[in-house]
């Protein structure tokens, strides 16, 4: 089944929306929750409440791309879930260490509304993302958005670990520097 075709069913208040939803996107959010919460029955729970967040918001929300809308809310599930834990009880410390890389480029929530809108932070991400080779792009969303570890990410492209660690290093460091040759002083 098409995304428009998955969307309209939510509008019109259909449950099969559901089962499309978990049909096509099962894997994908799963996916996504378990490289957080390295659980497979916590994964499970945030994807269950994935599609009942989908349900709760759809309308008013009519998303562009489903797949990402609905990741979306898994991470934000699966991340606030992590926060109820310890990181070496349930997250093996993956995510707390993906999100620590970060903390240099990206400030915290509240520095953020303090400081600039998030609409033009996101937008400034996603335009030096978008001027990476596609390579680049993907290893950096992988471990940045789908929290995948190095190991992982490594397996996946045919590189060393090292290679990989190095290549999200610069990245974040030429973030930096996109985001102050932009104006956006964090």
């Amino acid at each position: 089944m098409k995304d428009n075709e998955i969307i309209g069913l939510y509008w019109e208040r259909n449950e099969a929306a559901i089962t499309a939803s978990a049909d096509k996107y099962g894997d994908y959010c799963h996916s996504i929750s378990y490289n957080i919460l390295h659980n497979n029955e916590d994964a499970e729970e945030c994807v269950n409440d994935t599609w009942l967040g989908a349900w709760k918001s759809m309308p008013p929300q009519r998303p562009e791309r489903l797949s990402t809308y609905l990741g979306k809310i898994t991470r934000n599930l699966s991340i606030n879930r992590f926060k109820k834990y310890t990181a070496e009880k349930r997250g093996l410390g993956q995510t707390v260490l993906v999100l620590s890389e970060l903390e240099d480029c990206i400030p915290d929530q509240a520095n953020v509304e303090q400081m600039i809108d998030e609409q033009i932070l996101v937008k400034a991400i996603n335009d030096f993302l978008y001027a990476q080779p596609e390579q680049k792009r993907n290893i950096f969303i992988r471990r940045y958005w789908h929290l995948f570890s190095i190991k992982d990410i490594a397996v996946a492209y045919g590189m060393s670990e090292s290679k990989v660690a190095s290549l999200l290093f610069r990245m974040r460091n030429d973030l930096k520097t996109y985001f102050e040759k932009e104006g956006i002083n964090l």
